[in-house]
Parts: structure tokens; sequence; C-alpha cells
């Protein structure tokens, strides 16, 4: 069989029907979501089955093997992401011969969609635990989950004292000891790491971010941003787009 034409005719009838990829950026961020142990965000991008994911390639002509293949896929970049996260090379590839042996009984294309949210919320509930995994107290961890399923919200000291049942003061102690930081700082640390996503992996505007990630204003995030980073969020996303398009 002559290869290279009939890859170059099937590159021809790709062009012609306008085909259709994956979007490059949303799909990294997917990956870096769970690498980053975003359990909430996650979730949200699992909504949709994974059947009806648009730009899906055609690795087989069959419906179901295509969508085995694809399953593989996602779930070897997921184990790769996640070992760039922290998590162990056994783990991760435990993980990952489990799923790919459980999709591989599959006889429906609905039971690899149904699947498929439960495999990437594996291995972010995983990655979302090694963050705690210094953590003493019940009520520290307890605050890292709200701070990082409430980015998009302002939190203060009294919220997460509320949350844990403690004093302000005693948390605010506590907090310092075991995370090694103040909480403000950290909460501050963990927006400005998602807003480092967001520049990098989505089209939102500076103005957008800061209203997302709810600071005060734009100015306000591009003083911070600056402060932590030594750039402003514009020259971020200039600096580090080459490096968004290298990763594929």
């Amino acid at each position: 069989m002559d290869y290279d034409k009939e890859l170059f005719y099937r590159e021809f009838v790709q062009r012609e029907d306008d085909f259709f990829r994956a979007p490059y950026n949303p799909e990294i961020e997917f990956y870096s979501c769970i690498k980053a142990g975003d359990v909430e965000r996650v979730k949200e991008l699992c909504k949709d089955p994974l059947v009806d994911k648009p730009g899906l390639g055609r690795l087989s002509e069959d419906p179901l093997q295509n969508l085995k293949f694809h399953f593989v896929i996602t779930t070897a970049l997921v184990a790769r992401y996640c070992i760039q996260g922290g998590m162990e090379l056994s783990a991760a590839y435990g993980l990952s011969d489990y799923f790919i042996q459980k999709a591989d009984k599959c006889k429906r294309t609905e039971d690899i969609s149904r699947l498929h949210p439960k495999m990437c919320m594996e291995y972010a509930k995983r990655m979302r635990d090694l963050r705690k995994n210094a953590i003493c107290s019940v009520q520290i961890a307890q605050c890292l989950d709200y701070i990082y399923d409430h980015l998009h919200a302002r939190i203060t000291v009294k919220d997460l004292a509320e949350h844990v049942h403690l004093n302000e003061s005693y948390l605010s102690r506590l907090f310092k000891k075991e995370v090694g930081t103040s909480i403000s700082d950290y909460i501050r640390r963990q927006k400005l790491e998602t807003a480092k996503n967001m520049l990098v992996y989505s089209d939102y505007h500076s103005a957008e971010i800061a209203s997302i990630l709810s600071f005060p204003s734009q100015s306000y995030f591009t003083e911070i941003f600056h402060r932590y980073t030594g750039v402003t969020p514009g020259e971020y996303r200039k600096e580090h787009f080459r490096e968004s398009v290298s990763e594929g």
C-alpha cells in the first residue's frame, strides 16, 4: 500500500469537507484542570458526553472502536499530565490500566461516555488530595477545598472560619503554621495561578479574568499579577503563547 498517497488523499478530503478538529486551547485547559485537581471545573467540563465531543477524529470505521481509541488517548494524556503534577508513576499508570481495561469491555458508545467522566474525576480527586498531603488538621484541609471550590468568588477569613467552625484568629494562626503562608496570600496565589492558566489557555481578556476571579478591579488584578510574576497579564500571555502551542 502506498501510505504517502493514501495520507495525502485523506488530508485533501478532510480539507475539502472543512473537517473540524477539537480546538487546542480548551483541550489543554481540560488536562490542566485535572492536573491541578480542580474537581469542580473538571466536573463542568465533563458534562458533555465524550461521544458528542466536537472534532473527534475518525480512528476506526466502527463507532464503538473509534470511541475506545479516543478514550485510551485521553486516559494516557491525563496520566501524563498528572505525573507532571506530582502523581507517582505507579499510581498514574495503575489508574490508566484500570480504566482502559474497563473501556475495552464496554459494548456501547454510551458506556464509554459514562466511563469518561469517572476516569477524569478520579484523577482530579487524587491530584486534589496531593495538595493536602502535608496538612495535619481536618479544618485546614477543609479550608483548602473551600478555597479551591470558590476561586471565582470573594473569599474572606470569616467565610473560612464559619465553614470550619473555628475562631478567626485561631484559624489564621493554624493556617500559617500548617500551610506556611497567610490565608489571604494563599487565596491570592491560587487565584493568580488560575489567572495564569486562563491567560495561556483561553481567550479571556484581562478585565474578564479579573471579574471572573472576583478581583476588585482590572487595575488591582494587573498590579497584583505584576507584583507576583514580574510581568503584566498581557506580557505573560505573549511570553507563554508559544509554550502552550509547543505542548501539542
